[in-house]
């Protein structure tokens, strides 16, 4: 079936979603709706027999509900309606919520139904993004299959929402959040103020007041200390701040400047001087590394001969600091006499490289980025050449550029099933992370050239039969960790775990090319897109931060043309040319050669 995903970014479920229909033998392509004209010529260039819009915030236009079948994936349940679904959901801590599968029609959410969903909701508030990336991500993948299927039958007639019963409590047409919905005084109950920062992150945050600043809030985590006076600033760590709320504290670690071309960074950096005699806040020895209350970014653990060090950095971004913190976790961890190591990232992502939102905030945006990439490469050494223990790489989330080949360097990679990798760069930069020697060692030197220059994503399934990762766990976090256990205990066999560290030490020493000659190169064509912006780094990455709405849809995302006839509903002639509005790529600039050896 020739399938369009209509959407407003291809962002993490697109692109699942995108992955998981090609992999069933579907032809998937992916339109960008920059504007009511251009979705029409787009689509009428495409010919689907199917439009699904796992994510469009944008009305779907008449000429192209009417014409074909265009399913919109709602993220809330039969009944549910409006654009802050998710939102009022966990501000209001509802039990259970859902996702339904609508046809588009005039009436915004009022089409006739094709699938639903519903699955519980933790009563701990969770995190809007993840949230949306786990639950509301698995619940939207199986309501496309069912779709999919439906729409292979001429005989099905989708049921109209009024006859369709509601399934999850709480589930009403919504308006718009507001702030004024969202907004909170630091005298209430922390609990109450972590639940409406949750429901707004990442986007928009709720806008209060900290430290005398207007901000808007994202990333909070409960805190242990109690006492002072509420919205007070109680201690620092990390990045983050520490506020005092009305019945204890609440660690905030990203701030948004209210003012209007401010840009989300971690809270500390944000405040600045504003923080002149807050106290720094290291943990104790008397507080448990592994509780959420001690805001550990980086944290160290092991069970008998495993070493487990987990990072989770807020959407996966690392600026110098973050990569300086891994960077000592990792020696820390190496130094022990386990057998194994796990470097384990976030469930909602492993790891997205350097910090575009630090490098565009930096008033000297080339030396921040210089500095983000040489830290970075610090730690895919340290992972590239441990040898005295096995190092598992464990994508619980997914990952993006060099956060992709930051983990490829490890003896062995794991993933997380419905996880979506990235392995290229594709932000005016040629990219570091040392990934021109990890990359070829895992896919061969053709496979990774052709990773690089497609851009596209790649499931973990996909990832494990060309080699990028060696093994795929559990879709379900608990079952994935359970699984992972398992899989590091395999590894810690004392005469396994030797022979492949003997195995890895000989390798390394066999190499032709030195580490840093790998390094080098990379750096001095990267030297070139930071400093002399020859790639268009300093436009893409203004995009990016500042969400710019690109023109038009990538070449390398469309459907391929048909030329067989045209498969819509009801067709009729249209006037529209074909390839409207489609942005012409720039092909990355090729790679010089590195020998591989075998």
């Amino acid at each position: 079936m020739r399938i369009l995903l209509l959407v407003s970014a291809f962002n993490g479920l697109s692109q699942r979603v995108w992955c998981a229909l090609r992999e069933a033998g579907h032809e998937v392509g992916v339109l960008l709706a920059t504007s009511g004209p251009d979705v029409v010529d787009g689509v009428h260039a495409a010919q689907p027999d199917l439009i699904l819009c796992p994510y469009l915030k944008e009305r779907v236009p008449a000429q192209v509900w009417q014409r074909w079948r265009t399913i919109i994936l709602h993220p809330g349940p039969v009944g549910d309606r409006g654009p802050s679904s998710l939102d009022w959901a966990i501000s209001e801590g509802l039990p259970a919520w859902g996702v339904t599968a609508l046809q588009a029609v005039e009436e915004l959410d009022g089409g006739p139904i094709w699938a639903t969903r519903t699955f519980p909701l933790p009563a701990a508030p969770p995190r809007k993004s993840a949230l949306y990336s786990g639950p509301v991500s698995d619940a939207a993948l199986e309501c496309v299959f069912e779709v999919v299927a439906k729409a292979a039958d001429p005989t099905f007639v989708p049921v109209p929402a009024e006859n369709t019963p509601t399934e999850a409590p709480g589930a009403r047409p919504r308006p718009l959040m507001r702030q004024a919905d969202r907004a909170f005084d630091w005298a209430e109950p922390t609990d109450a103020i972590l639940r409406r920062i949750r429901a707004a992150d990442g986007s928009p945050g709720v806008r209060t007041e900290v430290a005398g600043l207007a901000v808007y809030a994202y990333d909070a985590h409960p805190g242990l200390a109690r006492g002072g006076r509420p919205g007070v600033i109680l201690g620092r760590r990390q990045g983050a701040v520490l506020v005092s709320t009305g019945d204890g504290s609440l660690w905030v670690g990203h701030l948004r400047p209210a003012a209007e071309d401010g840009i989300k960074l971690p809270a500390t950096t944000v405040l600045g001087s504003l923080l002149r005699g807050v106290p720094h806040s290291p943990v104790g020895p008397e507080i448990d590394p592994e509780a959420a209350s001690a805001y550990r970014q980086v944290r160290y653990r092991r069970t008998g001969a495993v070493g487990w060090l987990h990072f989770d950095f807020y959407n996966g971004a690392m600026a110098p600091g973050h990569s300086r913190r891994l960077l000592a976790g990792l020696r820390h961890a190496t130094a022990q006499d386990t057998r194994v190591l796990v470097l384990r990232g976030g469930i909602e992502t492993f790891s997205n490289g350097i910090h575009l939102n630090a490098i565009e905030a930096s008033g000297d945006p080339g030396g921040a980025a210089w500095a983000g990439i040489r830290a970075i490469n610090e730690v895919c050494r340290e992972i590239i050449t441990c040898t005295r223990q096995l190092v598992v790489a464990a994508y619980a989330g997914s990952a993006g550029a060099g956060g992709v080949m930051l983990g490829l360097g490890a003896d062995v990679v794991a993933a997380r099933d419905g996880i979506v990798l990235n392995p290229y760069y594709d932000i005016g930069l040629f990219g570091s992370e040392l990934h021109t020697f990890a990359l070829p060692r895992r896919v061969g030197a053709d496979l990774a050239q052709r990773l690089i220059d497609d851009r596209l994503p790649v499931s973990a399934m996909q990832a494990a039969r060309i080699g990028l990762v060696d093994e795929v766990g559990p879709r379900h976090p608990e079952a994935y960790a359970q699984w992972l256990a398992a899989l590091a205990d395999h590894h810690s066999d004392v005469r396994t775990a030797r022979k492949r560290r003997a195995a890895k030490a000989r390798r390394l020493a066999a190499e032709r090319i030195p580490l840093e000659v790998y390094e080098t190169r990379e750096l001095a064509e990267m030297s070139r897109d930071i400093f002399a912006d020859r790639s268009g780094f300093a436009a893409a990455r203004r995009g990016f931060v500042r969400k710019i709405r690109p023109d038009g849809t990538p070449r390398r995302l469309l459907l391929a043309a048909n030329s067989g006839p045209a498969t819509a509903v009801r067709p009729r002639a249209t006037n529209a040319g074909p390839n409207v509005g489609v942005t012409a790529e720039r092909r990355p600039t090729l790679r010089p050669a590195v020998p591989v050896s075998v």
